[in-house]
């Protein structure tokens, strides 16, 4: 009897569906506008460059928990950058990306069949991978009212929203922890847009006025792809409760979930300082004014979108057919349908592109 393969309990990767629609844009006389992957297109900052480079001449291995100094940079920066609650050293965990992190993260926890992984309703796929990977049931659900008896073991949440742009307010987050806590299930929170606001203020789970100075049964997930520009460096760290934290490193320790040293020492010092994060901010709200008005300026509803790297947008038609009618004018955007059955009429439409790319989409939709 063959045995049913990992691979088949998953849905089909997303992204393999838009050859068509990437094709058709890539034929378009001026070029491809590549807006469907939210991929930092800008230059690393020279100084974080130099640090990988002298942290490359570390030879031996580097400790699964990661260096003091860096564990030390990542409970600043949260401190410094969003007002979270100090954190001690011990509550840091980098990991090799945080879609890695989350997809491995209801499995590192120990879930498994008969668990239930709640998601939000329109949701980057990952979370609904991680569950699935784990044997776990996901279920999507936006508010405690909708979960009704369900008895979950872990809830994420995400906000700034990846794909919407939505963001969470205090009061809404308060409430998931209490509820979370209630119960004994562990939060989630995917705080990877923290750092790109537009319109709303976006606060951490572990900020005070959330969690009441308390982290346990918390975890923060952070990014340095977004504003430090490190998607091809795989850095990112969890924080939060130092109980959960030591957990979840003993089991990566065990499967050799290292960052690698060099990595460390960059996302060292692209946590110590600012400037290179504030200026790679300015960069995406200029972008993002640009398409914004052009987006809207072409007929489309901008839904949410107060904070991130996305436009999530819509035209009132099947999110395929917005994806066609964009294609045609050689910009290719990801359908919502990616993000879950309420995202069909949507598309995300991301900043992350060069400021002649977006200064040519938002000429092609003027036409």
């Amino acid at each position: 009897m063959t045995r049913p393969s990992l691979a088949s309990r998953l849905p089909d990767f997303p992204w393999d569906t838009l050859a068509d629609a990437k094709a058709t844009a890539a034929a378009h006389v001026g070029g491809i506008v590549d807006l469907s992957v939210g991929t930092p297109v800008d230059p690393v900052a020279e100084p974080i460059r130099r640090a990988l480079y002298e942290g490359s001449a570390f030879p031996g291995y580097p400790a699964t928990i990661g260096t003091v100094a860096l564990r030390e940079a990542a409970a600043a920066a949260l401190s410094r950058r969003y007002g979270t609650v100090a954190l001690p050293e011990s509550a840091i965990l980098p990991v090799i990306g945080t879609k890695e992190a989350i997809a491995q993260l209801p499995s590192t926890l120990g879930l498994g069949a008969g668990d239930v992984v709640v998601i939000p309703e329109v949701a980057y796929p990952t979370y609904e991978v991680g569950a699935l990977l784990a044997g776990a049931r996901p279920v999507r659900a936006d508010g405690t009212a909708q979960l009704g008896p369900e008895r979950p073991a872990l809830v994420f949440v995400n906000s700034p929203s990846n794909p919407t742009g939505k963001v969470l307010g205090i009061d809404h987050l308060r409430k998931v922890v209490q509820w979370a806590r209630e119960r004994g299930a562990i939060v989630a929170s995917d705080e990877c847009y923290l750092g790109l606001a537009w319109e709303a203020e976006p606060v951490s789970v572990l900020d005070p006025r959330v969690c009441d100075g308390d982290t346990t049964g918390l975890i923060a997930i952070h990014s340095l792809s977004k504003t430090s520009n490190l998607a091809s460096y795989r850095a990112g760290f969890l924080a939060g409760d130092p109980a959960l934290i030591a957990d979840l490193a003993a089991v990566r320790k065990h499967a050799g979930a290292i960052v690698p040293f060099p990595v460390q020492a960059a996302m060292t010092y692209a946590l110590s300082v600012d400037e290179h994060e504030a200026e790679q901010r300015a960069r995406y709200a200029a972008r993002r004014a640009v398409l914004l008005q052009a987006v809207r300026g072409a007929g489309f509803t901008v839904d949410h979108s107060e904070a991130g790297l996305y436009l999530w947008s819509t035209r009132g038609e099947p999110c395929r057919d917005t994806v066609d009618w964009l294609a045609a004018r050689g910009i290719l955007a990801a359908p919502g349908e990616f993000y879950g059955p309420q995202g069909a009429q949507h598309v995300r439409i991301a900043l992350t592109a060069t400021d002649e790319r977006i200064a040519a989409a938002a000429e092609r939709l003027a036409r």
